[in-house]
C-alpha cells in the first residue's frame, strides 16, 4: 500500500476555502453502487479531479485529498474500487484489500471513473482529469487509452507495466511523477516509458524525483517538501495548459 493510516497529503502552494466536503454514493453504468468523497471550493477556477486510490480504495488519505485539491480550486471527488463486492458502507477496521485486488478490472475502475466525472462535471461543467496513486496511478494512465472524455490523466508511483496492452492507444495528455528511488517500479521502466511515447508523439510530461521513495508525496516527509511542492506546480500547470 502507499501510505500509513496516519498519513496526510501535502497542502497546495495556495490554500483556499472549501465550500463543502463530504461522503455520497454513486452508481455506474453498469449498476455498481459504490462510495466516493467529494470536495467544492469556495473559489473555483473551473477545472475538475477524478481521484484513484491506491490499493485500499477510499482511505482517508484520499478524503483529505479532495480536500486539498479543492484547496487548490478544484471540484473534486475520490471513489471507493470495492463497490461491487464490500457495497457503499464503510468499511471496518481490518478490511482485506489483498484479498479484493484480484476481483477488480480495468472495465471496471473505468466505468466507476466515468460514473464519478460525469458527477464532478454536474457540479462543475469543465475540463475534468484523473490523477492516481501506485495501482490508481496506473489506473489513471489507462485511461489515456479510453474513450473517456478527460482532458489528462495524471499518475504518481504507477507501474509501466500496468498499462502496456493499451499503450499504443494512448491519445489522452499524461503527466508522470515518479520516485527516483520508488523500490516498487525501476525508475528504468518509467525511462523507458518515456522514450516510447516521444517516439510516438504521444502527449506527455514524466518527472523523476531523484532519491525520492514510492509514497512520497505526503506531508509527514519532511526530506521531501520540495518534491512535493514541486509535484503540485507540475500538476497546477499540466491541468491549466490542457483547460
Amino acid at each position: 500500500m502507499c501510505h500509513d493510516d496516519d498519513s496526510r497529503p501535502p497542502s497546495p502552494p495556495s490554500v483556499g476555502e472549501v465550500a463543502h466536503e463530504g461522503l455520497l454514493t454513486l452508481t455506474g453504468s453498469d449498476g455498481n453502487t459504490f462510495a466516493a468523497y467529494e470536495a467544492v471550493p469556495a473559489a473555483p477556477h473551473g477545472r475538475n479531479v477524478v481521484i484513484l486510490p491506491d490499493v485500499r480504495g477510499l482511505h482517508p488519505y484520499y478524503e483529505a485529498l479532495a480536500v486539498r485539491f479543492a484547496e487548490a480550486g478544484f471540484h473534486a471527488v475520490a471513489f471507493d474500487y470495492f463497490g461491487r463486492t464490500q457495497g457503499a458502507a464503510q468499511r471496518p477496521d481490518g478490511f482485506d484489500w489483498q484479498a479484493e485486488i484480484p476481483t477488480l478490472t480495468p472495465e471496471g475502475v473505468q466505468s466507476d471513473v466515468a460514473a464519478a466525472a460525469a458527477y464532478v462535471n454536474g457540479l462543475n461543467a469543465g475540463p475534468t482529469f484523473t490523477v492516481g496513486f501506485c495501482f490508481g496511478g496506473s489506473h489513471s494512465w489507462r485511461l489515456s487509452a479510453s474513450d473517456l472524455d478527460l482532458a489528462g490523466v495524471m499518475g504518481f508511483y504507477g507501474r509501466p507495466p500496468m498499462v502496456e496492452d493499451v499503450e499504443d492507444r494512448f491519445s489522452t495528455p499524461l503527466l508522470l511523477l515518479v520516485g527516483g528511488a520508488d523500490a516498487a517500479t525501476p525508475v528504468e521502466d518509467f525511462a523507458a516509458l518515456d522514450a516510447r511515447l516521444t517516439e510516438r508523439g504521444v502527449d506527455h510530461e514524466m518527472y523523476v524525483y531523484d532519491g525520492a521513495p514510492h509514497s512520497f508525496f505526503d506531508r509527514a516527509f519532511a526530506e521531501w517538501k520540495d518534491a512535493c511542492a514541486d509535484a503540485w506546480q507540475r500538476m497546477l500547470a499540466f491541468t491549466e495548459r490542457l483547460s
